[in-house]
């Protein structure tokens, strides 16, 4: 009897039915061929991908430290035209062990400081990444420390000591007021989050045109192209006695650093394996700290501007100076050139195109490759 033709049998018999009750049985179906499951398997294995994705960003999303609040501050400048990042890396210890300490030689300080600071800013005539030393000669506004009640006056100081003394928020203000620039976004990481965002990505591969060797740091390169690990990533960042310009070859080699860390954490092999991304983004967490208004899309997008620039569709230069050695009744200071310093402020706040080169005299050590 063929599939298709109904089973003659009779199910039951019914006294007064003229004919018997019949049932019609499907054919089986044909087994799946090879290429269906395997279109079957993927289409169920993206869709599951996808699901962990969207579950992973919203959890990253949630857990990002939102401290600090720029809209607090009183006589802030007029919103400017473009994007400006503020970004810093300060010095706390957060989430390191001692051992851990140790081994990066961070040493155990109290307390709050930077050892980076950066205006990235975006805008229609492409991206800038300007450094600002951290001995910097500025005006920090009066502040009142809101743990303490502590009141500090406004004075002449280094541009660190407004951190110091007010963390992000006098820093933001010290910022603004000295250059007129408005900031649309904070994001601060610390060691331990540095550390763990550049282990995340697999290391980041940099060359420089001579040995370094810096005891504090415990940093000890060869000449060379090679990949740093998290810890040697942290050594390089923060050394500068081996830098013929002091704090200002530094900020040369943090911004090529970060650069590379920002082009190695956006390549497609990143961002495209969720199982790849999810450490990349959620790693740090712990340290990073940024404004109420960033969710992990501005994050993303700061990465790929950075990203920009490595490819040469951005400038790094540092803030122009006249005066990397300034005496002053708190030591040694950065003096910023005032007239070139004043129109590259107001170049970036109207995002114009950047014509003032960086006053940085020769080059820094490191390369990116």
């Amino acid at each position: 009897m063929r599939p298709d033709v109904p089973d003659q049998r009779p199910l039951f018999r019914d006294e007064d039915a003229a004919e018997p009750l019949v049932v019609r049985r499907r054919a089986p179906k044909e087994p799946l061929s090879r290429r269906r499951r395997l279109t079957r398997l993927a289409i169920v294995t993206v869709s599951a991908l996808l699901v962990a994705t969207g579950s992973a960003y919203i959890w990253v999303d949630t857990q990002m430290n939102r401290d600090v609040d720029l809209d607090k501050a009183a006589n802030r400048p007029p919103l400017g035209k473009g994007t400006n990042y503020l970004i810093v890396g300060s010095d706390s210890r957060a989430g390191l062990s001692a051992e851990a300490k140790q081994s990066l030689k961070t040493g155990s300080a109290e307390g709050g400081r930077t050892d980076s600071m950066m205006v990235l800013h975006t805008g229609a005539n492409g991206t800038t990444m300007m450094s600002l030393p951290r001995d910097s000669w500025v005006r920090v506004p009066s502040y009142v420390r809101p743990e303490t009640g502590r009141r500090y006056g406004e004075e002449q100081n280094k541009l660190n000591a407004a951190y110091s003394r007010g963390g992000p928020d006098l820093l933001v203000q010290t910022i603004e007021r000295n250059t007129g620039i408005h900031i649309n976004h904070y994001a601060e990481i610390g060691f331990g989050g540095f550390v763990d965002i550049v282990n995340a990505v697999g290391g980041v591969r940099m060359c420089v045109d001579r040995d370094i060797k810096d005891e504090k740091s415990g940093l000890d390169l060869k000449k060379g192209c090679q990949t740093l690990d998290g810890g040697k990533a942290l050594s390089f960042v923060r050394q500068r006695k081996q830098e013929a310009n002091g704090d200002l070859g530094r900020t040369a080699n943090q911004q090529k650093f970060l650069a590379a860390l920002a082009k190695k954490a956006a390549t497609p092999g990143v961002l495209a394996n969720p199982f790849a991304a999810f450490p990349t983004v959620s790693a740090g967490l712990d340290t990073l700290i940024v404004d109420k208004k960033m969710n992990l899309q501005n994050l993303m997008s700061l990465f790929q501007a950075m990203k920009g620039v490595t490819q040469g569709t951005g400038k790094q230069l540092n803030v122009p100076v006249s005066n990397t050695n300034l005496k002053t009744s708190k030591g040694s200071a950065v003096q910023w050139d005032t007239a070139q310093a004043k129109r590259l402020f107001g170049q970036l706040q109207n995002d114009q195109p950047v014509s003032v080169p960086s006053s940085l005299p020769g080059r820094p050590a490191a390369a990116v490759r």
